[in-house]
Parts: C-alpha cells; sequence; structure tokens
C-alpha cells in the first residue's frame, strides 16, 4: 500500500473511531437542489471558470432522474443589485462576485440547463441557500426530509447548504460526480468533511437509483 493509501486508512479508521461516518441513509420524501451552476463557471474567459463542465454533465443527470420520479426541482442563483450595495463583505472578501450582477452574462444559466415553469428558483447573495432565502420553509411546508445537493462550488456554497441543511433538520445527501470545485484538494477535502460530519456523500448512480425506486412505488 501506498504512503498516501496507508494515510487515508489511517483518517477513516481515525473518525470513525471517533464516531464520525455515520450513515444517515436515505429519507421517504426528497427535494433535488441544484446550486449556482451559472455561467461564470463554465465560460472560459471569466475569471471564475472552474473547468467543470463533467460536474454539469453529472447534474443534469441526476436531474432528468428527479423529473421522471416528480421529485421537487430548486435551481440557487447569486444575483447581487447592479451597484454590489447587497454584496455586503462577502463581495469584499470576492469582488469578483460582481459578475453575477443582475443582468449580468456570467450569472445566466448554462447551455443545457433551464428550470421549467414549475421548478423553483431561489436568487441569493450569500453562500447557503438557506441564508436568507424562504427554502427551509418552502422544504417543511412540502413535507421535505431530504435534500439531495449537486452544484458549485464544493468548499462554498454546496458547503454552506449542507451545513444548513444538516441544521435546519433536513437529511443532505452530496452527489460526490454533480459537485465540483476549481481545484481537486479543496473539493475532496470538503466531501471528507461533509461526509464524516453533516451529511452522506453518494454516487451519482446511487442518487439516480433513490429517485428511480421512488419513481416506481
Amino acid at each position: 500500500m501506498s504512503q498516501s493509501g496507508a494515510q487515508g486508512q489511517d483518517l477513516d479508521q481515525d473518525y470513525a473511531g471517533a464516531g464520525y461516518n455515520r450513515k444517515l441513509g436515505f429519507g421517504a420524501k426528497p427535494a433535488l437542489i441544484l446550486i449556482d451552476f451559472v455561467e461564470a463557471y463554465f465560460d472560459k474567459g471569466s475569471p471564475l471558470y472552474a473547468d467543470v463542465e463533467d460536474t454539469l454533465a453529472s447534474g443534469l443527470r441526476v436531474l432528468e432522474a428527479a423529473r421522471a420520479a416528480r421529485v421537487p426541482v430548486i435551481f440557487t442563483n447569486v444575483v447581487f443589485h447592479p451597484s454590489g450595495i447587497n454584496g455586503g463583505i462577502f463581495m469584499r472578501k470576492v469582488p469578483n462576485l460582481k459578475l453575477m450582477a443582475e443582468g449580468e452574462p456570467m450569472g445566466a444559466w448554462p447551455k443545457g440547463l433551464e428550470p421549467r415553469p414549475e421548478e423553483l428558483v431561489i436568487s441569493k447573495q450569500y453562500p447557503s441557500a438557506f441564508f436568507g432565502t424562504s427554502l427551509s420553509s418552502t422544504l417543511t411546508a412540502n413535507g421535505i426530509d431530504t435534500l439531495v445537493m449537486t452544484g458549485l462550488t464544493t468548499s462554498g456554497c454546496v458547503r454552506a447548504t449542507c451545513i444548513d441543511a444538516c441544521s435546519h433538520g433536513f437529511v443532505p445527501i452530496v452527489v460526490r460526480e454533480a459537485v465540483g470545485d476549481r481545484d481537486d484538494r479543496p473539493h475532496e477535502a470538503n466531501l471528507f468533511d461533509m461526509n464524516a460530519k453533516y451529511a452522506d456523500v453518494v454516487g451519482e448512480q446511487e442518487a439516480i437509483d433513490y429517485f428511480r425506486r421512488l419513481d416506481n412505488q
């Protein structure tokens, strides 16, 4: 076994021994959320370009399965006032977020992704899809117990939404192939941490099979 493999095994054993990495399992009534799949991450001329085309392709496959199973679908995007006044500390820390000001092309949906009229779009200004939005109330009012998560970026808005989902009492399910980041190191570190403490990180096929089981009930 390689040194890195041995270290990985030791890490898993260490966390398991401390009581982490327990499996939550899928709930009875899920919703799918697609977090911030916007053009800023896909346009190669954008400073936020993240080379996450494969992530989008996975997200679209999960979306197709959710739609077939009539699972509620929620999209999020980031939309700021043109002046940036509602960007707060977040925009001060990451000035390139101004690319997602209202009406800017980098805030548009990428090719191949388009919400249907009956699907909810939540526009936000901060990392978590729960912060300052009606997401928690909407899920609760519809009896949702599980939030299946896809989107961008793993270390940013996906992680923030994951932690808030857990905090609000929803089971967070993070689809490994359908979340992405600009670098594998924060991507993998945050997947590990979310799976250890807040969520179940599952493969794309496992999520699709879950939706198909619901479709057959």
